[in-house]
């Protein structure tokens, strides 16, 4: 039996209120969930913590010059300091350090809600502000991306791109080559890299998440010891799962069959919390279309 009430971790998540969403942070175990946007022009989605636990990376879903568009932006933890960091973005992730965020350029400057439609990676470096493109000019129908504590990998899925139907994939950071983890049995979608590098988790199917011990130490990534972290009956789903900083516990999304994709509805869905073991219980019960959680981490944890 999970023991949420000693779980000292925050988390943040989407939440669908009042026709708009907005993010939203609570307890581990439920408690005291406090909204961080509230905004009903704007759609916030896709929040992603830096390391250091004070600044949230996330997408907005907002109108400009009449035109629908989603863009990358940044905001303390709190809600203040709100910031546009990228146009027709996609998905971001953090560097270990906090000192970078790559997220993935939209294919169209026109508005879709399709989660593939991504091309190009962009790096943007938070103190300056500048950003550097990807050198491999081929990444393309990516999304859900994660990047390893040593920053030289990214893992993400691809669906209908770069000679690939549907598959997650390793690829360098700072080169070409590129992996399919699909030969060590990883398939589905939504990776997600543990803090320390060495494990992965993701959807292995839409009742079933998986996680892996994944290893980069030698000429092409390896995943072993694929074991369940979580599973559900038919009809329902889980998935959107993110490691707690101290690579012991999963969040995740579960509810009825729905729309798992940024910006679609899934009524009744709500985050989740599990151990390694495959033990696990909503901690949220409001099923306000709560999604794409992420984790807090305490300051003893900050890098």
């Amino acid at each position: 039996q999970l023991r949420l009430r000693a779980i000292p971790y925050r988390i943040v998540y989407e939440t669908f209120r009042e026709n708009n969403w907005e993010l939203c942070i609570v307890n581990a175990d439920g408690s005291n969930p406090v909204l961080l946007t509230s905004t009903p022009a704007v759609d916030e989605l896709y929040p992603k913590v830096s390391p250091d636990g004070r600044r949230i990376c996330f997408l907005a879903q907002e109108t400009v010059a009449g035109q629908k568009r989603r863009n990358l932006y940044l905001m303390n933890l709190d809600g203040t300091g709100r910031t546009k960091i990228a146009d027709d973005a996609r998905e971001g992730c953090w560097s270990a350090d906090g000192t970078r965020i790559a997220y993935l350029k939209a294919e169209f400057q026109k508005f879709t809600l399709t989660d593939y439609a991504s091309k190009g990676l962009a790096i943007y470096d938070v103190a300056s502000g500048t950003r550097a493109d990807h050198p491999n000019p081929d990444l393309h129908h990516l999304y859900n991306l994660t990047w390893t504590p040593d920053g030289r990998w990214f893992v993400a899925t691809v669906h209908g791109g770069m000679g690939f139907s549907h598959a997650i994939l390793a690829f360098e950071a700072a080169g070409t080559k590129v992996f399919n983890l699909g030969k060590w049995q990883v398939g589905g979608c939504r990776p997600d890299l543990s803090p320390d590098g060495k494990r992965l988790a993701w959807g292995a199917s839409d009742e079933t998440l998986k996680i892996g011990d994944i290893d980069f130490s030698g000429p092409e990534p390896k995943v072993t010891g694929i074991r369940p972290v979580a599973h559900c009956g038919k009809g329902t789903e889980v998935y959107h799962v993110e490691w707690s900083p101290d690579g012991n516990l999963v969040a995740f999304s579960h509810g009825l069959d729905a729309g798992e994709q940024l910006g679609l509805r899934a009524p009744g869905w709500n985050i989740c919390v599990g151990d390694l073991a495959g033990t696990w219980v909503p901690v949220t019960t409001d099923g306000r279309d709560n999604k794409e959680p992420d984790w807090v981490p305490l300051p003893s944890e900050r890098k």
